[in-house]
């Protein structure tokens, strides 16, 4: 088992962008991005009307468009969720069990060797 990361040790990506200027091209790309959904919202500013069987829902066409957008990208997400991340979290469980039945296996075993000497052969 490799030993324990100390605090002061970095990924090699860590190196490339320092924190402070990380923080802020985050801040920044978050910037640009309500700008771009505002503008957005600002030019599909006409209401559309969604007819359902018990009655009917009038929103305007741009936010029905972002919220179909984010509803798609978590269904989406749910999807892998369910469909990698889940199955490959049950693999390694069996595989992390099975490593801990080897490995107790094998200690067990040294522990015998080491207790009972290898007989004499006169």
């Amino acid at each position: 088992m490799p030993a324990p990361r100390r605090r002061d040790q970095r990924h090699h990506y860590d190196c490339q962008i320092p924190r402070r200027m990380r923080f802020g091209l985050i801040v920044f790309l978050v910037f640009v991005f309500a700008v771009a959904g505002a503008a957005f919202g600002a030019l599909n500013s006409q209401p559309i009307e969604l007819d359902f069987y018990f009655g009917t829902l009038t929103l305007v066409k741009g936010g029905v468009v972002i919220g179909a957008l984010l509803l798609g990208w978590m269904l989406g997400g749910l999807l892998v969720y369910i469909g990698l991340v889940l199955p490959l979290r049950r693999r390694l469980r069996v595989h992390a069990r099975r490593l801990r039945q080897l490995e107790a296996a094998a200690h067990s075993e040294a522990d015998v060797a080491i207790a009972q000497p290898p007989a004499a052969d006169a």
